[in-house]
């Protein structure tokens, strides 16, 4: 039997998933009504954590936030045996996962690239982290709940980082889309002719060679001046407040360009601007 906590859009289509895979589960959320909802597939709901846990041979967990791992998992102490496993999917910082994998038994973090969806049909990417006998003995249940299951090294918070370093991409990609939405407004020129642009050129494709370039550190090999692309900045940045649009991505990067101009990058190639980073990882 499985006992899962947390019924959000994520963790109820995982329990979807599991009963149309024929699996037992136990489900708990904090507002009781969720938890509820599932007994109509066969999931049987409890009042709290523990009772929840009872029995279970795996508790996956599909939370807020570390705060809310660490108050549920206190409360359903009293129901875990000393055989079961603790599976965590929430988001969580790598500091917070790590003191989790130290306090209790049995602990595997394996957060996801997954929206509900991907729950449902069992899709996207899971990552998972931690000794290797413990995910060796766990791929073949987590395999079945996700698309791709990729396992990142002994240490347990890797995952967490991982999952943190994926999701900033997509913060930052989504954020600069809104910015060309926003020059395309300063332009006059319509949302949808503006997205039409990616139909022709395809930024993904520079994604690797970018990051190879960054992460080498061949900064004064340019292919794009740090200069000449500070231009660029400026002219989007003129535009828009000349049309009285207001960009929120462009200007921070402008910042940092200046930062690194001002320092004599000017000739490098504009990916010098991960040069600190880069430096204060150890690369």
């Amino acid at each position: 039997m499985i006992a899962f906590f947390g019924m959000g859009l994520l963790g109820s289509n995982f329990v979807r998933a599991l009963r149309k895979r024929g699996e037992d589960v136990h489900v708990w959320n904090r507002s009781s009504d969720k938890a509820r909802a599932l007994e109509e597939i066969g999931a049987k709901a409890f009042g709290d954590p523990a009772s929840a846990a009872k029995g279970a041979t795996r508790v996956h967990l599909t939370l807020s936030d570390d705060a809310a791992v660490d108050d549920v998992l206190e409360k359903a102490r009293a129901g875990f045996a000393d055989a079961t496993i603790i599976v965590d999917h929430t988001t969580t910082a790598p500091t917070g996962t790590a003191a989790r994998a130290k306090k209790w038994k049995n602990f595997q973090h394996a957060p996801v690239f997954m929206g509900p969806g991907n729950a449902l049909d069992s899709s996207g990417i899971m990552l998972a982290s931690g000794p290797r006998d413990r995910y060796d003995a766990l791929e073949p249940f987590l395999s079945k709940m996700t698309g791709k299951l990729v396992y990142l090294g002994e240490a347990p918070e890797r995952a967490a980082a991982f999952k943190l370093m994926g999701n900033a991409f997509l913060m930052a990609m989504t954020s600069g889309i809104a910015d060309v939405l926003a020059i395309a407004k300063a332009t006059h020129v319509s949302p949808s002719d503006a997205v039409a642009l990616f139909e022709h050129f395809n930024p993904g494709a520079f994604l690797p060679v970018r990051a190879k370039r960054m992460t080498t550190g061949k900064f004064s090999e340019a292919s794009w001046e740090l200069s000449m692309a500070r231009k660029d900045a400026r002219l989007m940045i003129e535009e828009a407040r000349a049309n009285n649009v207001a960009l929120d991505v462009i200007p921070a990067i402008a910042k940092q360009m200046d930062r690194y101009i001002e320092r004599g990058h000017g000739r490098d190639d504009w990916t010098v601007i991960a040069k600190d980073a880069l430096e204060s990882s150890g690369e």
